[in-house]
């Protein structure tokens, strides 16, 4: 099995914004070399969909790759990617392929943006550990995994776009000038959701990035009295509970009380799974009393979509959803229109507006003139949720 990504239309098409007067400048191609990887090791990343390629970041960018490469990825079994983007951020369009040096992963990664697990769609054999628990037929048939290998196809091709969309915050508390801009953590003042009756924020149980106290002690201050868990299982909340940094008792005492709905999304928000899984968590929500807490890890793409289905629910316009999604940006990194609107308009039309044309299904192309409501009603429909029960959820948003 063999595919060819060829040349990616959206990548281009940032490429000549960024290259207008008064925006990033293009750089001259470049012409570094790089040291071609052979029959490196893969492992199955299951969370999201990929294939890790065995080698850690730094020891990857030391052979000479560095972020906006271009590159070209064959696995063992013949199947080949080519103009692969190698960032350290998922900052291709939706169902492009890419290569990932996400920090925090223990490898670099092999994925499909938003789109079908890579592992899958390459057919690759499994590891010699899953290999192992299959009947001693599949253990002759497959008898050693899949590799990789890597070469560089052109150095520095995307690097406009990786300097647009490479984009950090601190952890550093005393860096923000609140702790709900540190926790990412506020109300939704959209469509005709009632007053502080939705909220958004980071984790308040994974504290990873140091937030996860600052959520706790705000959803209390809140009267939280539903969590929407987008992202962990009952093993990772029990792992963080059992961490020595765990420190957050009102998210364990609703924990414990049945009011935390754990749905364990990844961000294939495409995929029928991914639609079912959000409609069973608002199946749970709309038989809950309030006031709601939605959450991710940051708060910024899982939440995103999904108070974004609410809000459409709720009859906000387009607008109204690119206001509230964007003051993510502009707590974590402080984008915004006044201090960085070129960052600021990329990341609405490469992030924001692919999700809420998904709703269309591929249907429209302006988002400007899509029913937002009756998108939001069509996906819940298709996840499973009646049209009793998504109006029972409208009638828990808004009160009316």
């Amino acid at each position: 099995m063999k595919r060819k990504t060829g040349i990616r239309f959206l990548a281009v098409f940032l490429i000549l914004i960024l290259c207008l007067p008064g925006t990033v400048s293009c750089g001259k191609k470049e012409n570094r070399t790089a040291e071609e990887i052979t029959d490196c090791k893969i492992q199955h990343e299951k969370e999201f969909g990929g294939v890790y390629i065995c080698l850690t970041i730094d020891e990857f960018n030391s052979k000479g790759y560095e972020y906006g490469d271009s590159l070209n990825i064959t696995f063992s079994n013949g199947y080949v990617l080519e103009d692969v983007l190698y960032y350290n951020g998922y900052y291709t369009a939706n169902g492009e392929p890419l290569l990932v040096a996400y920090p925090g992963y223990p490898y670099i990664k092999a994925g499909i943006n938003n789109g079908e697990d890579l592992y899958e769609i390459a057919n690759l054999k499994k590891t010699k550990e899953e290999i192992a628990k299959q009947s001693l037929y599949a253990v002759a048939a497959l008898a050693q995994s899949d590799t990789a290998a890597i070469i560089l196809n052109e150095a520095g091709k995307y690097k406009d776009i990786q300097n647009a969309r490479n984009i950090h915050y601190k952890d550093d508390r005393t860096l923000y000038d609140s702790d709900e801009i540190f926790a990412n953590f506020r109300y939704v003042k959209a469509g005709k959701i009632a007053e502080k009756t939705l909220y958004r924020s980071a984790s308040p149980c994974d504290n990873q990035h140091n937030r996860a106290p600052y959520v706790d002690a705000l959803a209390e201050k809140a009267g939280i009295g539903f969590i929407l868990n987008l992202s962990d299982t009952d093993t990772k909340i029990e792992k963080y509970m059992a961490a020595a940094d765990f420190n957050s008792p009102y998210f364990a005492s609703l924990y414990e009380k049945w009011k935390v709905e754990l749905i364990a999304l990844n961000m294939n928000y495409g995929s029928q799974a991914f639609k079912e899984k959000i409609a069973g968590g608002l199946n749970v929500m709309a038989e809950a009393e309030g006031p709601y807490l939605v959450h991710c890890t940051e708060g910024k793409d899982r939440t995103g979509f999904v108070c974004m289905l609410l809000e459409a629910l709720a009859g906000a316009d387009y607008d109204e959803i690119v206001k509230d999604y964007m003051i993510t940006y502009d707590n974590y990194y402080k984008i915004n229109p006044t201090k960085e609107k070129d960052k600021y308009e990329i990341i609405i039309k490469n992030v924001l507006d692919p999700m809420i044309l998904s709703l269309s299904k591929g249907n429209e192309t302006d988002v400007q003139k899509l029913d937002l409501k009756a998108c939001a009603v069509d996906y819940l429909t298709e996840g499973g949720m009646s049209p009793e029960t998504i109006d029972k959820l409208i009638t828990c948003l808004t009160g009316e």
